[in-house]
């Protein structure tokens, strides 16, 4: 039996953040599948092995314990798996990081998709857009962050934060090729730790069975055709 198994969708979206961490510790970890997942999600609350409402949900094996909710998972992992800058305020702001990228997924899909994107919401969407990337940037500028070195909190190594900004911008901007040149000009810091991430070993690796997996899906459904169409009509 692997030490994990991940309950999410086949898509690089909320599950590729435990995907990042998993990955890049080197963890053995198995994906449940669409049938597993669903009925993981749909068993009555007393049955399930957690209680929750949707995936991600990720099972520790090991510990005999289950994590729902993107977030949780994150900071279950960045304790299991090392991945913590080790201090109170960093450990906060690698929080952070990681439920400021929950935000930008939820906007970005118009909280899950109750509306659909058209060219007069997304023209008023990409200021708020540029704003998150400053986000990631400013916070990675304080600690020393550059395009071609350095950690988004200072660490020593990758911790949680930059795990975080690479499951966030990575698939965004490789599935929705118009918004690279985007991140690139308003955070430039940040995509370069994008990029040198990506081509580490463990990641380079998760982004070659993702692509063989699933192609150039990115959060799915009417949300993603919307989101693509409104895209084609902005040049960059």
């Amino acid at each position: 039996m692997t030490d994990y198994t991940l309950h999410y969708w086949p898509i690089p979206f909320r599950g590729h953040f435990a995907r990042a961490a998993l990955a890049h510790a080197g963890a053995d970890w198995a994906e449940a599948g669409t049938e597993a997942t669903a009925e993981a999600m749909d068993k009555p609350v007393s049955e399930q092995a957690v209680p929750h409402m949707a995936p991600p949900l990720l099972i520790d094996h090991r510990r005999d314990s289950a994590v729902a909710q993107m977030p949780a998972i994150m900071a279950y992992l960045g304790a299991a798996l090392d991945l913590m800058p080790g201090d109170p305020a960093r450990d906060a702001l690698a929080l952070k990081a990681v439920l400021d990228g929950n935000d930008v997924l939820d906007e970005i899909t118009r909280d899950g998709g109750r509306q659909m994107w058209d060219a007069a919401s997304w023209e008023a969407f990409e200021p708020r857009l540029s704003r998150w990337m400053a986000i990631f940037e400013e916070t990675g500028n304080r600690h020393g962050l550059t395009a071609k070195a350095g950690w988004m909190l200072g660490t020593g190594a990758a911790s949680l934060a930059d795990l975080a900004a690479w499951a966030l911008w990575s698939p965004m901007t490789r599935k929705l090729p118009p918004l690279r040149g985007m991140l690139e000009r308003e955070a430039p810091a940040t995509a370069g730790l994008v990029a040198r991430l990506e081509d580490t070993p463990p990641l380079a690796r998760l982004r070659e069975r993702s692509d063989a997996a699933w192609g150039e899906s990115y959060c799915g459904g009417q949300i993603e055709r919307s989101l693509r169409a409104v895209l084609g009509q902005v040049q960059r």
